[in-house]
């Protein structure tokens, strides 16, 4: 009977006898656990001197004593060397350290389990009778992978810390959103979201997810920043895992700084997960490269409320790609700015609306008219205004480069039917 333990090796000595390739790789996993590895071999890999530069590797290039166990929590026997790393587990047993003997798995203490890491979760397989590596791998991996999409009830269901995590939800397409977003989302009790972002994965979640709608449009603002701060503080404190499911990135023009400070001061517990900024995804999704050599070797991203700031029309004067994010109502004035300080009245310009999305749609025009033409074409809000030579002149209107992603039906064995929304 093999009984299943997560041991912390955070500040603990751990003894790896064998730096080739199985050692070395291990070690490195020790190290990202947070332990303190010994490596011992006569001839260590090139790969395990170069982890020894590191000050949570210390390396001693000879043959193993058994002194070398001396303050050790877990021993690793890996030389290849099936007498030797026997004789490395006898050692730990008779000191009563766990050890995992590569060459026998049957003949040590503990084996290290196929794991992958899920925020605060670790999803381990072990195997109980002969090792078999690459099967427990292999269920490893799938099982991972079900977590990963969002398929899994992540949720506690021990009381305990509230905690608030900020999900940069990417530009719209559900198959945008980063791994750690989903399984965020599958942790949550409770999701603030905004208007944008990709807010049709919140149809999966269970019922019993209370769902906050704090988004804003461009003239209706009807949950204040403070009162937002105030929900995620007020949740968390009840103990509850809060998602704060933000378009784009949560720190570019989407104010999770302020939500970030406000947790802290409040002694809350808060993580960000980054979200694809739609300021480079719905550009590139449009076939707009923001930077290209002999084109444009950098970008300015700003925003179109604070209109053609000096910094902005600095970058467009010097040949830069300029992108303007929530500024279609301010487009006329950052145009008029623009050929005042000189801008080439040509200088191309792209309004990308509900990028990544279904209804995606390309408007170009130039500086000199594309006021005109946005409010020919009808555009509105939310789009991205780029401009620089990037754009290249084509028709009016183009597909996404990428066709959007439909989000997994619950019928597929999602996170259960329509959330309630308060």
């Amino acid at each position: 009977m093999t009984t299943l333990l997560g041991l912390d090796l955070t500040g603990r000595r751990v003894l790896v006898v064998g730096a080739g390739r199985v050692g070395t790789r291990r070690a490195r996993r020790f190290v990202e656990d947070g332990a303190l590895v010994l490596l011992v071999d006569p001839s260590p890999s090139d790969d395990a001197r170069r982890m020894a530069g590191h000050g949570d590797v210390e390396l001693r290039e000879r043959g193993v004593l058994e002194g070398d166990l001396d303050g050790a929590w877990l021993v690793l026997a890996a030389t290849g060397d099936v007498a030797l790393d026997a004789q490395v587990a006898a050692w730990a047993e008779a000191r009563r350290t766990w050890c995992v003997n590569a060459s026998d798995g049957r003949d040590g203490s503990a084996r290290v389990a196929a794991a992958s890491t899920h925020g605060d979760l670790t999803l381990g397989v072990v195997s109980t009778g002969d090792p078999d590596p690459r099967r427990a791998a292999s269920v490893r991996d799938a099982l991972a992978a079900l977590v990963g999409a969002g398929e899994v009830d992540l949720r506690r269901r021990r009381p305990g810390r509230g905690r608030v995590v900020l999900v940069g939800s990417g530009p719209g397409d559900p198959g945008l959103v980063p791994v750690a977003g989903l399984e965020a989302l599958a942790a949550a009790d409770v999701v603030v979201t905004d208007r944008l972002g990709a807010t049709g994965l919140l149809d999966r979640l269970p019922d019993d997810v209370e769902v906050v709608n704090v988004g804003k449009s461009p003239t209706n603002h009807p949950v204040p920043q403070a009162e937002i701060n105030r929900i995620l503080v007020d949740r968390a404190l009840e103990g509850l895992t809060v998602v704060r499911f933000k378009g784009g990135d949560p720190y570019v023009f989407g104010r999770g700084g302020e939500e970030v400070h406000a947790c802290r001061r409040a002694g809350i517990e808060v993580t960000v997960v980054p979200g694809i900024t739609s300021a480079f995804s719905v550009p590139a999704l449009a076939g707009i490269p923001v930077t290209q050599r002999g084109v444009a070797t950098s970008v300015h991203v700003t925003s179109g409320h604070v209109g053609a700031d000096s910094a902005a029309l600095a970058a467009l004067a010097a040949g830069a790609t300029v992108v303007f994010l929530m500024a279609v109502s301010a487009l006329g004035d950052i145009c008029a700015a623009a050929l005042g300080v000189g801008v080439d009245p040509d200088l191309p310009v792209a309004v990308v609306e509900q990028g990544s999305t279904a209804r995606q749609r390309v408007t170009r025009a130039t500086v000199a008219t594309a006021a005109e033409v946005a409010a020919r074409e009808g555009v509105r809000p939310p789009a991205i205004v780029v401009m620089g030579r990037s754009p290249r002149r084509a028709s009016s209107t183009t597909t996404s480069a990428r066709p959007p992603s439909p989000p997994p039906t619950p019928e597929r064995g999602g996170l259960g039917g329509p959330a309630r929304v308060s």
